[in-house]
């Protein structure tokens, strides 16, 4: 699949690449040779691949959503093919598991396979695809980010890891960190707005876990639908591992309200939506979920009839990633490689995450007569942030200065029936394209 692809290797092509980043620290990178930049640079010898790592969720209730996106960076990975003559190695997959502890635990698991040789030169690792959790994010960046990696995800969407979107960088975010996700401020105004708007509801509550996705999206709600002219009857969090809905379940019902949203995980999201039934007072709520529960297992129990769920919108249409690939050869792909329909809904966005860091990669890579590969890092981390106007399956890609590359595009199904769960997941009855509202 090489003739999709700019030859990023050729050293004319180097140095556009480098005169377009325009960073005082950037790579010399010339037809004279090669001079690292203050990160340094990865070597990669002849016939030895280039690593890259996974950081996903595949342990535990949540591990669809992390086994999903993992699919996708083979998948990519695949389709990509050799950069340079030199092959891509994903390596062993590391488990964020949905946590800042999990995130931090696989974060040193992966720098301890970056080798410091001197003089600016490294082996090993150049990126890491992940996390799966925006918490998760949380505990990795800041060790991948001082190790001089790149961290990019297809499902963080907690504003804390990028920005306002305003000009103001998240408490969390640091330099090396992108995402194909959404953010969240604009998932949480889209869900507020068809409550409000669509609905006709002006009265709610939010339920998060203290995670930075799920505080982060229910804030983004809660701040949206008060603007709009709406009432929160109560702001209120569960913990992880919490069992017992009653407590939380009862200080809702206190509130009286006509919908609640719920933007957290499995398993505690089962729990509360399967002892709702019994708090009085919540009898005749709307409940609306988001992308943490938006998948098979979540969709499959009987009280998720009639729920609405937010999250990415996956009517990709003909976009074709620069691979080439459109969504539906991706389905097909995938459903033939792994015998099952994606169970979640990022693999898109992780695909192509991978893709453009390959892409990156092979921008910058410099290439020794004997074939030898030379990435420096900081170009890389310029080039990817440079990026502006790329195919993408999920749409045309472009990344502002704290790493959301987006597209930003928000539907909410609504679900009715458990037992077809695929008919939930394509029942989109609102989409939001930054401020275009479909259905």
């Amino acid at each position: 699949m090489k003739t999709f692809r700019p030859l990023g290797v050729l050293l004319v092509v180097l140095a556009l690449v480098a005169v377009a980043c325009g960073d005082d620290d950037e790579t010399t990178t010339t037809a004279a040779g090669f001079t690292p930049g203050a990160l340094g640079y990865i070597e990669v010898a002849p016939g030895e691949p280039i690593e890259i790592r996974a950081l996903q969720a595949i342990s535990g209730d949540v591990a669809p959503l992390g086994t999903d996106q993992v699919r996708g960076v083979e998948l990519a990975i695949a389709d990509y093919g050799d950069i340079a003559g030199h092959s891509v190695s994903l390596g062993t997959v590391e488990d964020d598991g949905c946590s800042a502890e999990g995130g931090q635990a696989g974060a040193q698991a992966i720098i301890a396979q970056l080798t410091d040789a001197g003089d600016g030169k490294f082996t090993g690792p150049l990126a890491v695809i992940g996390t799966t959790c925006s918490g998760a994010g949380r505990g990795a960046l800041p060790l991948l980010s001082e190790a001089g990696l790149v961290l990019i995800s297809g499902s963080n969407t907690s504003p804390s890891l990028t920005s306002d979107l305003e000009g103001t960088a998240g408490e969390d975010y640091l330099p090396g960190y992108y995402r194909t996700a959404h953010n969240d401020l604009f998932q949480g105004g889209a869900v507020a707005r068809f409550v409000y708007n669509e609905l006709g509801i002006t009265t709610a509550a939010a339920i998060h876990d203290g995670d930075p996705y799920t505080d982060g999206l229910a804030t983004a709600f809660k701040n949206t639908f008060e603007s709009l002219g709406g009432t929160i009857s109560v702001y209120t969090a569960v913990n992880k591992g919490d069992t017992d809905m009653t407590a939380v379940l009862t200080e809702v019902a206190a509130g009286a309200p006509e919908a609640v949203f719920f933007p957290i995980f499995q398993p505690e999201g089962d729990f509360i939506i399967q002892q709702a039934g019994s708090v009085a007072g919540l009898e005749n709520v709307t409940w609306i979920g988001a992308d943490g529960l938006l998948g098979d297992d979540f969709m499959s129990l009987p009280e998720s009839a009639g729920m609405y769920f937010s999250g990415p919108d996956l009517r990709f249409g003909d976009n074709a990633s620069q691979t080439g690939k459109s969504y539906s050869d991706f389905l097909t792909e995938y459903e033939s490689t792994y015998g099952e329909a994606p169970p979640q809904v990022f693999h898109a966005h992780t695909y192509d995450a991978t893709v453009m860091v390959l892409a990156a990669i092979e921008a910058v890579a410099f290439q020794e007569e004997d074939g030898t590969l030379k990435i420096d890092r900081q170009a890389f981390r310029d080039a990817l942030t440079a990026t502006s106007g790329f195919a993408g399956m999920t749409g045309s890609l472009s990344c502002d200065a704290f790493g959301d590359c987006g597209a930003q595009t928000i539907a909410i199904v609504k679900h009715e029936d458990p037992s077809d769960v695929a008919a939930g997941k394509a029942n989109i009855v609102y989409s939001e394209a930054k401020g275009v509202v479909s259905d």
